[in-house]
């Protein structure tokens, strides 16, 4: 009986120090969960994209749709209805398979989207290379960047039937465009760095012909 005591005695602190480990790794998974939607949310998802094939009714190419979802951190929106310009970038990256070496890229595509707004006339731009359009709500605007339609990504001719490829999409808020100041304050505030993971799309055999 005195041995089994001891026994006891010396196993005791191990098996405090186990619950308190146990209660700290759920105390930690606890803490993950409940931020996770929070970071999220301050992502941006690639909710589609799509290739389409233009041989008729327009230039002859390749073209991209795609659809996005995401809403601007305050600070974000602050910043824009302070008079700072956000360039938010479209990336369109195309692979060419390789099994005995590396996959060679085939083309790379940028579209960039510039927001601002004017005190003067209460409206927000949203401009794409030569084309700006106002709108009078940040929602509207925001809606009208998150549709791509109709962007040509590829030439007719660029993708072979006898080649296998990859192709992949984000959209991300450009920093580097941003003024000096905010940049330095981007490297360490996440709502400053605003994107999306890359998104494959698929490249079907239509697409060839």
């Amino acid at each position: 009986m005195q041995c089994a005591a001891r026994n006891l005695a010396v196993r005791a602190p191990g098996s405090r120090r186990r619950r308190a480990l146990l209660a700290l790794l759920a105390a930690t998974i606890f803490l993950l969960a409940w931020r996770a939607p929070a970071f999220a949310a301050d992502r941006i998802d690639v909710t589609s994209a799509q290739l389409a094939l233009v041989v008729e009714g327009g230039e002859p190419g390749v073209t991209l749709d795609a659809d996005f979802d995401f809403e601007l951190p305050y600070v974000l929106e602050d910043a824009v209805n302070r008079g700072i310009a956000l360039y938010f970038v479209v990336d369109f990256e195309l692979y060419r398979e390789r099994w005995y070496w590396f996959d060679r890229q085939l083309a790379q595509r940028t579209l960039t989207y510039r927001l601002t707004y004017s005190a003067l006339t209460r409206q927000y731009r949203l401009a794409r290379g030569s084309l700006a359009l106002p709108f009078d709500t940040l929602a509207e605007a925001l809606a009208t960047m998150r549709r791509v339609r109709g962007w040509k990504v590829l030439e007719r001719g660029t993708l072979r039937p006898d080649e296998d490829y990859r192709a992949q999409l984000r959209m991300r808020l450009d920093t580097s465009q941003l003024p000096k100041p905010f940049q330095i304050n981007a490297l360490t505030n996440r709502d400053w760095t605003l994107a999306s993971d890359w998104r494959n799309v698929n490249v079907s055999a239509d697409l060839t012909r």
